[in-house]
């Protein structure tokens, strides 16, 4: 009962949505509709007179003055339905504009409201799960549920103008209209429920055949598809969930089909003895011909009216149903909040960033990323970050961008706790180059240029990053220079390899010119000799500014002011690269390690 007033509070939101979209168009909309309902009363009405002067009209000649009456109706019912069909077209095309607009103002909804949320909603199967069903329902229900509206809007009308007509004739009979077709309704209500309860239950069935499909027709995992010959291995995995899902859909319909066949078995007998009644009457001369007419039509119109209203209450009940899960999705509010009234962020940093007993576990699990973490990285200097996967390297990063806030302890900049800053504003005084960067589908300056858009990717500054990353020579080469689209995905796109694609997202990062620049595994791609020639380069731009360097590659790391050794989430070891070969400790030996294999490698 609960769940279900939920559901009926949302339909004022829904229409709030839709004039938000739609405005005027919605008002020209409902006009329409209630025209377009009172018209088929009057053609029901005009039946009876019509009948009645063609009766009257035959045997008597073929004067004017007999035809005339029957001339003038007939007009009249070509001039409502002539008025009809201009008022169908006018509300098909109204309703394909509310459609587009409606399609594009939630979408924009949804990625307006995906992009404020935290990271952390990113981190649970639950979130994605919700997701996916927003996204394949968020457009075309609330358009669905107008639609459903609308009916409702317009056969209540026309049924009211049907029953006035047909209450001549007795009470009862529209009693009967109600009563024949509430079986109907009941199933219908039954069975949505039913099925959106199975569809909530197999949003992850679902996802997760999407995801077999994509792994089958998705670019990025063709090589390895082939390589190890695992298409036949997913082709089952998406059949068998595909089989499944579509069997329990099946027996859902077939439940419903048994039940519908038993109402409209009651319906069909309500109109038969409805029909037999008036049949009688005629036989008894309490009715004329034109009354037969008249009745056949507006009973069967009104039966036809009457289960079509219901059909539509029914979905707007269904539509209500699903539209729960927009709402829910649109009333998600990210955790990681500006304070009230934000600081000035110190941009650059002229003492130090610090991180104070800093304690953090990820969304949704037990396992502690950082445990009383402490570190400080001196304004102006190059740090490295080094250690083992899943030391907690790169949720450093995290939490110095404030895409997550500590569970205990605090991070500050020059002393200013970054929760008393605003997130955007944070962010803004950053640059960085993540472990996995994205590549952008756009030419090679829009992806320089992606990291700051107010700037407008001005040639000049494009060429400066992209040659700071060692890169610029590469794009000159392309067909149209910086004016070459990168990838393949759209026609006259250029491929580029791994370490060219890195080195255009560390142009990116270097594009942005910010005081802090934090670089996530830069060299990972880079043979020895490029990473030689890339870190002379950062060295001159890191100058004057504060740089972060996450990496496993001790070669980079050696270069920097102070080095900070990661294990289990804390700082085990820090100093000079010379000061921890001198001590003998973790740096050392993973140093040694490193570049026995290099020698080993160079030798070979």
């Amino acid at each position: 009962m609960q769940r279900t007033s939920v559901r009926a509070s949302q339909l004022g939101r829904v229409f709030a949505l839709i004039w938000d979209a739609t405005g005027g168009l919605l008002i020209a909309w409902i006009a329409l509709l209630v025209i377009q309902g009172m018209l088929p009363v009057g053609m029901v009405y005009l039946t009876k007179p019509l009948v009645d002067a063609l009766q009257a009209a035959i045997g008597n000649g073929a004067s004017w003055d007999v035809a005339r009456p029957a001339v003038v109706i007939a007009l009249a019912m070509g001039a409502l339905m002539l008025a009809a069909e201009l008022i169908r077209v006018a509300i098909q095309w109204i309703s394909t504009a509310q459609s587009e607009l409606v399609q594009d103002y939630i979408s924009d909804q949804l990625h307006a409201k995906s992009s404020a949320l935290d990271l952390a909603f990113f981190e649970t199967a639950e979130f994605f799960d919700r997701l996916f069903r927003v996204r394949f329902d968020a457009a075309s229900r609330p358009l669905a549920l107008l639609e459903s509206t609308g009916s409702v809007v317009q056969n209540g009308i026309t049924l009211i103008g049907i029953s006035a007509v047909l209450l001549r004739y007795g009470v009862l009979l529209p009693l009967t209209l109600v009563i024949a077709t509430l079986p109907a309704f009941l199933v219908v209500m039954f069975t949505s429920r039913r099925y959106h309860a199975w569809w909530t239950e197999t949003t992850t069935d679902r996802r997760r055949a999407q995801y077999f499909g994509d792994l089958l027709t998705g670019g990025m995992y063709a090589a390895e598809m082939r390589i190890f010959g695992l298409a036949g291995y997913f082709r089952k995995g998406y059949l068998e969930l595909r089989h499944r899902l579509r069997n329990e859909r099946l027996r859902l319909l077939r439940s419903q089909s048994i039940a519908l066949v038993g109402a409209e078995t009651a319906a069909l007998g309500a109109a038969g003895g409805s029909m037999a009644w008036m049949g009688w009457r005629a036989l008894r001369g309490l009715a004329t011909l034109g009354d037969i007419a008249l009745f056949y039509q507006a009973f069967q119109r009104g039966q036809g009216l009457m289960r079509a209203l219901l059909t539509n209450v029914s979905q707007i009940y269904n539509n209500s149903l699903f539209l729960v899960n927009l709402f829910e999705y649109l009333d998600l509010e990210p955790r990681v909040l500006a304070p009230e009234h934000p600081l000035p962020v110190p941009s650059p940093a002229m003492q130090s960033i610090d991180f104070t007993d800093v304690t953090f576990r990820y969304p949704g699990t037990d396992r502690v990323a950082l445990s009383r973490f402490n570190l400080s990285i001196r304004a102006g200097t190059t740090v490295a970050i080094v250690g083992a996967n899943g030391a907690g390297k790169s949720t450093l990063l995290k939490l110095l961008c404030r895409f997550y806030d500590p569970e205990s302890g605090s991070i500050t900049i020059d002393g200013v706790d970054l929760r008393r800053l605003s997130p955007i504003a944070l962010r803004r005084s950053i640059t960085v180059m993540f472990q996995s960067p994205v590549n952008y589908l756009g030419t090679a300056r829009e992806n320089i240029s992606m990291s700051d858009l107010e700037v407008g990717g001005e040639l000049e500054r494009v060429e400066a990053a992209a040659k700071r990353a060692g890169i610029h020579d590469a794009i000159a080469a392309l067909p149209k220079g910086y004016d070459s689209p990168l990838g393949k995905a759209f026609p006259g796109g250029t491929e580029l390899s791994g370490g060219e694609w890195q080195r255009i997202a560390m142009a990116r990062a270097y594009y942005r010119e910010s005081g802090l620049i934090i670089l996530d595994e830069p060299t990972s791609m880079m043979d020895s000799w490029s990473e030689a020639e890339w870190y002379d380069r950062f060295h001159v731009l890191a100058r004057g500014r504060t740089a972060v360097i996450i990496t496993h590659h001790l070669t980079v790391a050696r270069h920097a002011d102070a080095i900070h050794v990661m294990d289990r989430g804390r700082i085990v070891e820090s100093g000079t690269h010379a000061e921890l070969l001198a001590r003998g400790g973790s740096y050392a030996q993973s140093w040694i390690r490193q570049t026995q294999a290099v020698a080993t490698a160079e030798s070979d």
